[in-house]
């Protein structure tokens, strides 16, 4: 019988002096964390989203940026997430390689850590300060809306045909699923 090796303990300074890989890490916890790579669709939403999010945000001058995954997000010294798309409105938590405190949007695709999506990740965005939180579900052709700011223990649950607003910029950007695709 061979022993499971236990998984790597490290403070997220440690984890982002790590070498680059093309293999998706986060560090949850403490402990390195690898995934397996996305589907095609779940890629498609990653680009098209972040994508329509970039063209408002230049069409209106905004002053906030979107990033899609990979990007290292420092939530704290356990944790550093690649959000699958980001918006960040706070120059100042960038150091032009990782984003240090909570993006003040994040969306996640699920894809084969779905649970994690809809657990530990709400649970973490939500104590780490992360203003509104999307989780667009692949398999159920759902997207659910976390606006944490506002009511910060609410849900409001979006098919892909709807018209969705986003919080953050008060209505002002709606994103349907169903045209992206």
């Amino acid at each position: 019988m061979t022993a499971i090796p236990k998984p790597e303990r490290m403070t997220a300074e440690e984890f982002l002096k790590t070498p680059e890989t093309n293999q998706h890490t986060e560090l949850w916890d403490g402990e390195v964390v690898n995934f397996a790579s996305p589907s095609m669709l779940h890629q498609r939403l990653v680009l098209r989203i972040s994508g329509s999010i970039d063209t408002f945000i230049q069409k209106n001058r905004g002053s906030c940026e979107v990033y899609p995954a990979p990007l290292d997000v420092v939530l704290d010294d356990q944790h550093v997430v690649q959000p699958d798309v980001l918006v960040v409105c706070d120059p100042s938590k960038l150091d032009g390689k990782s984003c240090h405190g909570a993006p003040d949007w994040v969306v996640e695709i699920t894809s084969t850590n779905r649970a994690d999506d809809f657990d530990r990740k709400l649970r973490l965005y939500r104590k780490s300060g992360v203003r509104e939180y999307w989780i667009v579900d692949t398999d159920d052709r759902k997207v659910w809306v976390y606006d944490f700011e506002q009511h910060p223990n609410v849900v409001e649950m979006y098919d892909w045909a709807d018209t969705i607003p986003v919080h953050i910029y008060g209505g002002k950007l709606t994103v349907r699923i169903a045209e992206l695709l």
